[in-house]
């Protein structure tokens, strides 16, 4: 325990450092302990048996993150390019299993059923980095990527039955296809009600205690009843986190069951690497590089044939090819069955995984060049650029001095508001469709345009530009328009937006101006709110917040400084006098005590409910009056005596 703690920490940093997933990190901890390595740790039946949790939460994950609304939304995308890429690529590796290397097509059917699912933890993260979820490409790859997820399921189910005898294979299969759906509908039409009910009683206790070992339950007691059934533990997890996902509880529990699902998936990547023989490996270098060179060239392939067939470019077509290039996390979990149930002899097995594992090395290389790459491939996207350089330049044209707003999503508005009030030009650049359309009805001088693109910032006319804002809650993306723009125009101020000011002074190396973080002025605002609930005078809560942003921002510190000296020789305190029964200003008028020669002013007299703001001289003081008085503390200080006291 000690030893793998020890490991995972180690490699799962620098893992993080050099930006690749930690599954990589976890398989290398099992090439280095396991029996093919240094021989630190020994395989074990309990560690398999615990490892495969790992899984059991995988699919529990997954389960939450299944939703029919989204499903129908993309069917066309998930059904007909998801399931084109899985069938061809099934269909593609047995023939080549056949005929090629002249094994049995149960053993092409389980490679290529591990060989078809491709990495959703890479894939997704670098898209998210790259700004590219979004786009079509991008759009096409997860919902590829979703019905691989959803195609583990049957294979989970078809791939032990392929290893009965060929006579009863058809009827094992069927079976095994047969007790899935009713173990599916029965858990779905008994358990959902039940679901419901169950977390609404336990989220009633108020105990996260409780709340855990539900999720934990419910997890492990779906999985075991599976496997009773005959079938594998991930089905009921997988269905254990479909119910759930139709509650109300989706998000806490996704949130509570992740700890447990990234240690035990961990600890089970950590035992399929124990499975790899090195030296195998090393002496069979050639059929492992062909084997990789098959998996990325001929999966790409499917599916860049498969894109064309539904009418996209071919600059489209080959950014999802290479998106979906590499082997994923379920295809270590399909491989490993299919070596658990005798199908793959030990040779096939050991050259298979090292070139998945090898194809996920490589999968950010290939993502990161994808687009140059696809670029070649089509004239239309060179019309399209210049088309889109051409409307920029359009919509700059005639105007100078003025500001380049890069994104005009709710940040971009607020900022063109206040451009528009002090009649300052701008030109904004965003690449929502759908928002730029409702922006220029209403009359707006916004227009599609990466502001991360060299001519795009030509075309706004960055060279006679006053300033420029960048308004996206990216990291990856501010940071590529700053070393754009300090290239071109490096004494142009720059304001950035930013969601905390954990990388303020790596944003300013860059180039920035000032950089505005969302979460500082936000807890800004949120102190001055509750001052000013709890009784502190609103000058008061306010100068506390001029003095934090005097502080933090370098441009405006002498503005907030001069801001405060005067604030602070005009504010004044502010005291609720309440008048006893005893009081000596109770039936004398606001004339007769002349509260002015204390140098204090009545903002208001409070009597029972009613407020008089403005209350005349000859009003007579009465018992339990307040008087709200305004003024210097010391000058409160000896009004407050002389009411009460008459001194």
């Amino acid at each position: 325990m000690v030893l793998l703690l020890s490991l995972a920490v180690l490699f799962v940093v620098i893992a993080r450092q050099l930006r690749l997933p930690s599954l990589l990190a976890y398989l290398a901890i099992g090439l280095i302990v396991g029996p093919y390595g240094f021989g630190l740790l020994a395989e074990s039946e309990e560690a398999s048996h615990f490892a495969e949790f790992g899984v059991v939460f995988l699919m529990f994950s997954i389960g939450l993150e299944f939703s029919l609304a989204r499903l129908k939304a993309m069917h066309r995308l998930v059904f007909g390019l998801g399931g084109a890429q899985v069938g061809v690529t099934l269909v593609g590796t047995t023939l080549v299993t056949i005929l090629y290397y002249g094994q049995d097509w149960r053993i092409g059917l389980a490679v290529g059923a591990a060989c078809a699912m491709s990495s959703t933890a890479i894939v997704s993260k670098l898209l998210s980095e790259r700004l590219e979820l979004h786009s079509q490409p991008g759009r096409q790859t997860m919902a590829v990527l979703l019905f691989q997820d959803l195609a583990v399921v049957p294979l989970l189910i078809i791939i032990p039955a392929l290893a009965a005898d060929a006579k009863g294979m058809a009827g094992a299969i069927s079976m095994a296809l047969g007790q899935a759906a009713l173990a599916l509908a029965a858990m779905i039409l008994v358990g959902q009600r039940l679901m419901r009910r169950w977390f609404d009683a336990v989220a009633r206790q108020k105990s996260p205690e409780l709340f855990m070992l539900s999720v934990l339950w419910i997890v492990v007691g779906l999985s075991a009843l599976t496997a009773w059934a005959g079938l594998s533990l991930a089905l009921g997890a997988f269905i254990g986190g479909m119910l759930i996902s139709e509650t109300l509880y989706r998000h806490q529990v996704e949130a509570d069951i992740r700890p447990f699902r990234d240690v035990l998936l961990g600890l089970f990547f950590v035992t399929i690497g124990m499975l790899l023989d090195l030296q195998f490996v090393l002496q069979n270098l050639w059929s492992v590089f062909l084997a990789l060179l098959l998996l990325v060239l001929a999966k790409g392939g499917i599916v860049f044939l498969i894109t064309l067939v539904m009418r996209n470019s071919p600059e489209i077509g080959a950014r999802t090819a290479i998106q979906l290039a590499q082997a994923g996390e379920f295809g270590f979990v399909l491989l490993e069955m299919a070596k658990d149930q005798k199908l793959l002899p030990t040779d096939v097995f050991q050259v298979t995984m090292a070139a998945m594992l090898l194809s996920m090395f490589v999968a950010p290389l290939l993502i990161g060049q994808a687009g140059r790459w696809s670029k070649h491939l089509s004239r239309r996207e060179w019309s399209d650029r210049t088309r889109q350089i051409h409307e920029v330049a359009v919509h700059a044209m005639g105007i100078e001095q003025h500001v380049i707003l890069c994104g005009f999503g709710r940040t971009g508005q607020s900022v063109a508001r206040f451009l528009d009030k002090e009649s300052i030009p701008f030109i904004a650049l965003d690449v929502d469709e759908a928002r730029i359309r409702q922006a220029v009805e209403a009359g707006e001088n916004v227009v599609y345009g990466n502001a991360d693109r060299r001519e795009i910032l030509k075309a706004a006319g960055l060279e006679r530009a006053r300033a420029l804002v960048v308004t996206y809650a990216d990291l990856p993306a501010t940071e590529k328009v700053l070393h754009m723009v300090q290239e071109m125009r490096p004494d142009l101020p720059i304001i950035v937006r930013a969601q905390d000011d954990l990388h303020l002074e790596h944003l300013k190396s860059l180039g920035a101006t000032e950089v505005i973080p969302e979460v500082l002025e936000g807890s800004l605002m949120l102190a001055a709110q509750t001052l000013t609930q709890l009784g502190v005078p609103v000058e008061r809560a306010l100068e506390q917040v001029r003095e934090v942003r005097a502080h933090r921002y370098s441009a405006l510190r002498a503005f907030y400084r001069g801001e405060t000296d005067r604030l602070q020789r005009l504010a004044r305190e502010k005291l609720a006098c309440v008048v006893e029964r005893q009081a000596y200003a109770v039936g004398r008028s606001l004339a007769e005590l002349d509260l002015a020669r204390f140098d204090v002013t009545l903002e208001a007299l409070r009597r029972q409910r009613t407020r008089d703001e403005s209350p005349a001289p000859e009003t007579l003081i009465e018992a339990e009056d307040v008087l709200i008085l305004v003024g210097e503390a010391a000058a409160l200080s000896a009004a407050q005596h002389f009411l009460l006291d008459g001194q």
